[in-house]
């Protein structure tokens, strides 16, 4: 019995980091490539989600007014959700500074009381003019040609929303080099899930919707974005992934702040396989597959983790020598297994103490970055079960 868990934990996390991106991207090279998009101008809202974002609010709206798209066609809507600082102040002086012209296309709205996210996002949409809606976030800035590489897909009639890519502005150190090298990776896989069908996953800062298939979050929510997808696809639109569409954001202050930040994503995740039955698009097997292998399984990872090593020592002490077992795992195999689980840990605990040393400290850092996710997870699914997670954020720094 130890040893099938073993290899069954050692399955979930074999197929979960490798085993599911290499089917996808065996699958992708039997498609077509993706369609060349017609150059498309519809008229977009650009919400942007603001609780107490004083240090950021400003360098947002200036990066706004930089966008490379046509200005009476683009609104732009700050959602300042119970905001107590001056990010509604700022907001205020920087729009009266514009052009008389100009100020129309900026809008706030704001209340006194803090309601959570979607909460300001709700209020914010039927101010809204655009045909479509692009969701952001206050201290991520976009390219010139953001939106617009955005809201180009939207040329195909069947298309009904669009992710764009997250990239980490890496700073030089190991914290912002594996938050940036975990971002690739995943812009790869929904790359090649767009190929194939939709994208299963969705950056809340950068994600546009079609107005007109909108469907607000119920106010329980912990991941609006991932829920706004499968809304989309389950309406028979594709939701599809622009890696030409980038918005850049720094890394969290410390990798307690990051913890803390993906706590709450998988707490939202565990929300999501238990709201599974209403909100996958079971029309679609394909895409229900994907969202299994790149957003479901991924929760129960650290249990996984756990059960490998708690196995594994089991096996190294009690040796299972069963005869024709053809999935046995005898000495010294199994010794060489634990080995290198100890070793995985060991530079991961070096990792937290060199995150600064160059080249080494960054390569160290990487299992660091997978334990340390993973810690999120386990932490993350307490939050869920204890009721603990609500749907406002808890704010966590970043590097200004």
């Amino acid at each position: 019995m130890p040893t099938a868990i073993f290899w069954f934990c050692a399955f979930i996390i074999f197929y979960t980091y490798a085993g599911y991106p290499l089917i996808l991207a065996f699958l992708a090279k039997l498609t077509k490539k993706e369609q060349n998009y017609l150059a498309d101008s519809p008229s977009v809202s650009l919400i942007i989600a603001a609780y107490n974002e004083q240090d950021f609010i400003e360098k947002k709206l200036q990066n706004c007014l930089e966008l490379n798209y046509l200005n009476n066609r683009y609104q732009v809507i700050i959602a300042a959700d119970g905001s107590n600082d001056r990010t509604v102040e700022i907001a205020q002086q920087w729009i009266k500074s514009l052009p008389p012209t100009m100020q129309s296309n900026f809008v706030i709205n704001h209340i006194p009381d803090r309601q959570g996210k979607m909460a300001a996002i709700k209020r914010a949409v039927p101010l809204a003019n655009g045909e479509i809606l692009v969701f952001s976030d206050a201290n991520n800035l976009y390219q010139p040609q953001t939106l617009a590489e955005l809201v180009a897909p939207f040329s195909d009639p069947n298309v009904g929303g669009v992710s764009g890519a997250k990239q980490i502005i890496q700073e030089g150190d190991a914290l912002g080099q594996s938050e940036g090298l975990y971002w690739k990776y995943e812009s790869q896989i929904k790359e090649w899930e767009t190929r194939i069908s939709s994208c299963t996953s969705a950056s809340g800062e950068i994600i546009a919707i079609r107005k007109s298939l909108y469907e607000p979050p119920p106010s329980n929510i912990i991941n609006d974005d991932f829920f706004m997808a499968m809304m989309i696809i389950r309406k028979g639109a594709r939701f599809v992934y622009s890696p030409s569409a980038k918005s850049f954001e720094t890394v969290s202050k410390t990798a307690n702040d990051e913890i803390l930040r993906r706590e709450r994503i998988v707490a939202g995740r565990y929300q999501a396989i238990a709201l599974a039955p209403r909100i996958l698009p079971w029309k679609y097997p394909l895409v229900v597959w994907q969202v299994f292998s790149h957003k479901f399984i991924r929760p129960f990872l650290p249990f996984a983790m756990i059960g490998l090593l708690v196995t594994n020592v089991w096996i190294t002490i009690f040796p299972d020598n069963g005869i024709g077992s053809g999935y046995t795992l005898s000495k010294p195999v199994s010794t060489i297994f634990l080995l290198l689980q100890c070793v995985f840990y060991l530079l991961a605990w070096i990792g937290t103490h060199f995150t600064n040393s160059g080249k080494i400290g960054k390569l160290l850092y990487i299992p660091t970055f997978l334990v340390n996710s993973n810690y999120a997870a386990f932490s993350g699914a307490l939050r869920y079960f204890r009721r603990q997670q609500t749907t406002n954020w808890t704010r966590v720094q970043r590097r200004t």
